[in-house]
């Protein structure tokens, strides 16, 4: 069966009915720089107590993460590494383009260690579909198969799909604030 991820959207008429505003399927954004890698920008609030009740609310899904207190909804697919190639084009060309559809996304990656990243996210994970190996940065891993759920509190870690399918992880970023590590 085709992974086809669909959003619907609930809201109110100005009487306060429930109503359904949307129902749409979603395009995967991907980008030349991340080969193997698509993602459903699903919802977003802004860094603010989202209000809900008689006027609808609009996404908020770029940037990528969240700042303190916003959050973002979305689905990333990993394809199989095995059959991932390695990024063709001028760097410069590639970096402009995820900067312009996924701003954010590639400030994090560390240049030293492909796919290691931290972010200032509090993440709500689930593996919906696949599997897929979650690497903190003392290089321990932990296999996710669907179902696992993961709460990544703001730490270095890394994602790979190793398998011979796609995996799919649904993901709930909360804009965090940071603390200093003890020295």
């Amino acid at each position: 069966m085709a992974f086809e991820p669909r959003l619907v959207v609930t809201g109110h008429e100005p009487d306060g009915t429930s109503v359904f505003l949307s129902d749409t399927q979603l395009d995967p954004v991907t980008v030349g720089a991340a080969p193997g890698l698509a993602f459903y920008l699903l919802w977003g609030t802004q860094e603010e107590i989202p209000t809900v009740g008689s006027t609808p609310q609009q996404p908020t899904t770029l940037p990528f993460f969240a700042g303190p207190g916003g959050t973002r909804f979305l689905l990333a697919r990993y394809e199989p590494e095995s059959s991932t190639p390695e990024p063709v084009g001028d760097p410069a060309e590639l970096d402009a383009e995820a900067a312009h559809k996924l701003p954010g996304l590639l400030e994090v990656d560390e240049p030293d260690h492909p796919g290691m990243h931290t972010t200032d996210t509090l993440d709500y994970a689930i593996c919906l579909t696949g599997e897929l190996y979650l690497e903190l940065d003392n290089g321990k891993e932990v296999l996710l198969t669907p179902g696992t759920c993961v709460v990544q509190q703001g730490t270095r870690h890394a994602w790979h799909n190793r398998g011979e399918e796609a995996a799919v992880m649904c993901f709930v970023g909360i804009g965090a604030k940071r603390e200093p590590r003890a020295q």
